[in-house]
């Protein structure tokens, strides 16, 4: 597969994510954000440290005030390199000093942090400790959407990963699956992704005959027989964005009941991708394909929400799932995912990475949704 290399994200991008950001903390009634290495730091700054250790690393941002990076003198060199470095001051600290004291003066000594879901609890217990009457909410709780509304070069990239993933349905369906394992299919799956063009895979579940039945199976040693449903769920991260696409195949002919519950999820799928448009409530996107599925009479073995957003990580909000009432905007990325799960017997799930569109959605997969024979 061949394309062009995408033109990489500028300090101006960077600055304008942390503008952004800093606003939605303000709107929030934040005093600001405490930003962890991570995918929030790597979305804000493009710095990913060489490595996450006990040293103190944090972005931190105000409103009204310029961004401040925070980190150990050994560690400057490298993120003076970063792409968004000079959209922000840096501020280092040198082993024997107390970093939460160097990076007091930056905060409100009495405000409300988000703070990044995965910082390590000794940071945040530090500065707890250096400035008592401080308190911290999680990003994911304060600021759900901080990612989640993609611009024109986001989704570009997220096509890009989109279209890698499909390349890779369309050579794993030429392979032998009858008389392998799993972990082999597994290894062709992951193989292919980086040959089209991912550094990263992050899962490639196969779940073949019962295995199938359990959505996050991922791989076994299971050999995969004559007559067997295979789910593959495969996806990980191309330029920085991810992929995530799930199809489900059959070894040989199937029986009437594997193809009609086949048939039963491609309806729901597109249920649900044609409920999405600009306003629309998340849940609606689930309750549209859980409807045709329970409708059917497998409502019971539809055991997960519909779901879930992707940008710079493969899960992160926004959810599709009963209960958020967050409305779909342009530019937002989630997956549809409907499944019907058998146990002891088979399961079937089709997903594609879907975009919100001016008037609608548009789908970043594009294989195709009817049953797959292989061999």
């Amino acid at each position: 597969m061949t394309g062009s290399t995408p033109a990489p994200f500028t300090a101006a991008d960077y600055r304008a994510r942390m503008e952004r950001a800093a606003r939605s903390a303000a709107d929030a009634g934040l005093a600001g954000l405490l930003v962890a290495p991570g995918p929030d730091m790597v979305w804000l700054t493009g710095y990913t440290p060489t490595a996450v250790t006990e040293r103190l690393t944090v972005l931190v941002l105000a409103p009204g005030r310029d961004p401040v990076l925070v980190v150990p003198t050994l560690e400057a060199p490298d993120a003076e390199q970063a792409a968004g470095a000079t959209a922000l001051t840096l501020r280092d600290w040198t082993d024997g000093k107390d970093p939460y004291a160097v990076t007091a003066d930056l905060l409100d000594d009495r405000g409300r942090f988000g703070i990044s879901d995965n910082t390590w609890a000794m940071h945040l217990l530090g500065f707890q400790r250096t400035l008592p009457d401080t308190s911290y909410a999680s990003l994911t709780d304060a600021l759900p959407m901080l990612r989640a509304v993609k611009d024109a070069a986001e989704l570009e990239l997220l096509a890009a990963a989109g279209a890698a993933a499909d390349a890779t349905f369309e050579e794993i369906r030429k392979v032998p699956f009858a008389g392998r394992r799993e972990s082999d299919v597994g290894h062709d799956l992951a193989g292919l992704l980086r040959r089209f063009g991912h550094s990263q895979v992050d899962f490639t579940i196969v779940g073949s005959g019962p295995n199938g039945a359990n959505p996050h199976h991922e791989v076994g040693d299971r050999v995969i027989q004559p007559g067997d449903m295979v789910v593959l769920d495969f996806g990980g991260l191309m330029n920085g964005y991810g992929s995530d696409t799930t199809r489900t195949v059959h070894v040989g002919e199937p029986t009437e009941e594997e193809r009609r519950v086949h048939d039963v999820v491609r309806a729901a799928q597109e249920a649900g991708v044609q409920a999405v448009r600009p306003g629309v409530a998340c849940q609606e996107v689930d309750r549209a394909a859980r409807a045709v599925i329970t409708d059917a009479g497998y409502g019971e073995y539809f055991i997960h929400r519909t779901g879930h957003g992707i940008g710079v990580t493969t899960h992160e909000p926004p959810y599709m799932i009963e209960g958020e009432e967050q409305p779909l905007v342009p530019g937002m990325c989630f997956s549809v995912e409907p499944g019907i799960y058998l146990p002891g017997r088979f399961g079937v799930r089709i997903e594609d990475i879907v975009t919100v569109t001016e008037d609608g959605g548009r789908r970043l997969n594009n294989t195709t949704r009817e049953m797959v024979i292989v061999d």
